[in-house]
């Protein structure tokens, strides 16, 4: 049996795009590789009409689904995978896949899991704020020029999603924990971890984008990311009790009465 990407698990996802004609072409990729859900956030310019004129009557269905967000984050709560397209390399950029290598892996992971594929403004691409959603990142090679219209990148990723199969028998994937729940945990676990000093207070972000690429790594299901939500919540709830009762003892000093 041959298997392939489950396709409608599959969203694409365009952050802050510039120019309506390029979110119209990028739905008209979107229908001539199958995949329907389009998710547009913050865009440039919303004009329907301009939109519709590049995404042609074809893919009218795709145009007419879209899905508009102001923030990013809200975009990808719901998704249990993301993955990010980039250009530029190094850096906070380390982790990267080649297209193919992206779709083989999405065969498996797409059935159970919705999963997004996040492609940045036309002009600078995603920030490394927007990055740290993402579970992976996903590099189209050029051959030196890397710069892509946005609708060309959409295209060569639906390409290659679309046309990934394995004739061997599906891997089991269970259901992931949804971007919202790990924004949740990586919340509590930035409070815990500077409440007990492990952190630096004045830029955890620098020392939480290596927890982050970590736990990126593992495929967490819901109810391990409640376990790690759980022991946080227990660290700060320790930590103001002991709190309270160093505040109690030192009350008990000033009026003479013995310590607990």
């Amino acid at each position: 049996m041959t298997v392939g990407v489950t396709r409608e698990n599959i969203a694409i996802v365009l952050q802050r795009p510039r120019y309506p004609e390029n979110i119209g072409s990028a739905a008209r990729a979107m229908c001539n590789m199958g995949f329907c859900r389009l998710i547009v956030v913050d865009p440039g310019i919303w004009d329907e009409e301009r939109i519709r004129r590049l995404a042609t009557h074809a893919a009218r269905a795709v145009v007419d689904g879209i899905e508009r967000f102001d923030v990013l984050s809200d975009a990808l709560a719901p998704f249990g995978h993301v993955v990010g397209t980039t250009a530029r390399l190094g850096g906070q950029r380390p982790v990267l896949k080649s297209p193919e290598v992206l779709a083989e892996k999405l065969i498996d992971l797409s059935r159970n899991n919705p999963v997004a594929i996040v492609f940045g403004p036309e002009d600078r691409g995603l920030t490394n704020e927007d990055l740290k959603y993402c579970h992976q990142l996903v590099n189209i090679p050029t051959a030196g020029f890397t710069s892509l219209n946005l609708s060309q990148a959409v295209m060569v990723i639906c390409y290659c999603l679309a046309t990934a199969t394995r004739s061997d028998p599906p891997v089991f994937t269970p259901r992931l924990a949804k971007r919202i729940e790990l924004d949740r945990m990586y919340e509590e676990l930035t409070e815990a971890l500077v409440r007990i000093e492990y952190v630096q207070p004045d830029n955890p972000d620098y020392w939480m984008s290596r927890l982050r690429r970590f736990f990126a790594r593992l495929p967490l299901r819901a109810g391990e990311v409640g376990i790690i939500r759980g022991i946080c919540r227990q660290i700060l709830w320790y930590g103001d009790r002991r709190h309270e009762e160093g505040l109690a003892d030192g009350k008990a000093m000033d009026d003479g009465r013995p310590l607990r």
